[in-house]
């Protein structure tokens, strides 16, 4: 497959203190409080991708032999998010609404005729001393440090000659989603929180569980989920260094195999090291069903004997980064390598060597190397500069890797 979908879900705004700089705070007669803030940020792309690697490695991202300029929303989108905040007796409340169009329309679309808004936050939190309850749609915790510490968040990383959705052009850009980690996605969700102000917060939850599938893209046999996925993510913080651990587990069935079920089991983690003016950063993932770009696609094998073999169907995933940056005055330097892959399942490897034509060995390799120049303009406004070098190779194949060049020119501001 030479392409993916791109429509993804932007990025919470967890990252307060790179934004918000200018937020609108009005403060109610009954003593809530309402705020509004967000970014609105454009980038000058262009992208020069060459297939003549012939790799074919199955969900490799990069590959059409494409060639061209876009200006459009980098890896996060505009933004543009609503909040109330009140206390009523002992307990802290919140509803929180957040809107992420993009700046470029689809390809073949007219003036964006048509063009949906995109509310990928919808929730609400109620807390206080004992901890923190958030219900609604939020980002999930799985690997949720690992982008969030990604410095592509601010420029456009991997964007593929597409720059969005399949045939369209009409989402964000990949960062390094599938190049070092898998978009956790926003997703319903309950989700507990011990309380903030400490080096150390537990979150744990209950998530609406997924089986990803996109357009013409077969779909895992393991689609029937009966009960939520669950999720946990445990944050250490204190003075330079921050550390973090998470973890998910999903029970799946195949409807179609008398129940066959299967597990999908990951883990992640990362630690960062930082100085005011050097920082250094390491995270990864490994699991086993859960797929690689968008959580849970490609997690299992489709064809042939697969979905009565259980865990044997699901394939492996694991993904790395490693991340330096360099701040001095209003400009920070940054530079990172990092790849995702994707193994092909037991039941694919055991098939494949008894010469199943449908059924192959693989092991698809999607890296990224980025460097980009991060200038705060002002307070508010930054401007980007970033060079990005994405590959694919099938790394049990003879065939050598894709590549794609993409230099990036942008603006973005924090209100």
């Amino acid at each position: 497959m030479k392409r993916f979908v791109r429509v993804l879900g932007p990025l919470v705004f967890l990252l307060a203190a790179d934004s918000a700089h200018a937020q609108l705070t009005m403060q109610m007669t009954n003593g809530w409080s309402f705020t509004f803030s967000g970014n609105v940020n454009a980038f000058l792309t262009y992208e020069k991708e060459s297939d003549s690697g012939k790799s074919a490695a199955p969900f490799g991202v990069v590959g059409t032999s494409a060639d061209q300029t876009r200006i459009q929303t980098g890896l996060l989108p505009s933004v543009v998010a609503f909040e109330a905040k009140g206390k009523e007796g002992n307990t802290d409340l919140a509803v929180h609404f957040g809107f992420f169009p993009q700046v470029q329309c689809g390809r073949g679309i007219h003036d964006c005729f048509g063009a949906q808004i995109d509310m990928r936050q919808v929730y609400l939190t109620a807390g206080g001393s004992w901890g923190q309850i958030l219900a609604g749609r939020e980002l999930a915790l799985y690997g949720r440090q690992n982008i969030l510490t990604d410095q592509t968040l601010f420029g456009i990383g991997a964007t593929g000659a597409g720059g969005g959705a399949v045939g369209s052009g009409g989402g964000t850009t990949l960062g390094r989603i599938g190049f070092g980690y898998i978009y956790p996605q926003f997703v319903a969700q309950f989700t507990y929180s011990t309380p903030a102000g400490k080096p150390g917060q537990l979150s744990i939850g209950l998530f609406e569980s997924d089986a990803a599938a996109l357009p013409g893209v077969a779909v895992s046999p393991y689609s029937k989920t009966n009960i939520p996925r669950v999720e946990a993510e445990f944050v250490y913080n204190k003075k330079e260094f921050k550390g973090w651990l998470g973890g998910t587990v999903q029970s799946t069935k195949n409807p179609d195999s008398g129940g066959k079920s299967a597990t999908a089991p990951g883990i992640s983690g990362g630690l960062r090291w930082d100085n005011k003016k050097v920082s250094l950063t390491g995270s990864g993932y490994y699991g086993k069903g859960l797929g690689t770009t968008l959580g849970f696609l490609g997690g299992a094998c489709t064809d042939g004997t697969c979905g009565s073999n259980g865990s044997s169907d699901l394939r492996k995933s694991s993904g790395y980064i490693a991340q330096l940056t360099y701040t001095t005055g209003k400009v920070t330097l940054a530079g990172s390598y990092g790849a995702s892959l994707l193994d092909a399942s037991d039941t694919e490897k055991n098939s494949s060597r008894i010469g199943t034509p449908l059924q192959d060995s693989f092991k698809t390799e999607n890296a990224l190397a980025s460097g980009g120049v991060y200038y705060q303009t002002t307070k508010s406004l930054k401007v980007v500069f970033e060079l990005n070098y994405a590959t694919t190779k099938d790394k049990d194949s003879s065939a050598k890797k894709n590549s794609s060049f993409a230099p990036a020119v942008g603006m973005m501001l924090f209100f």
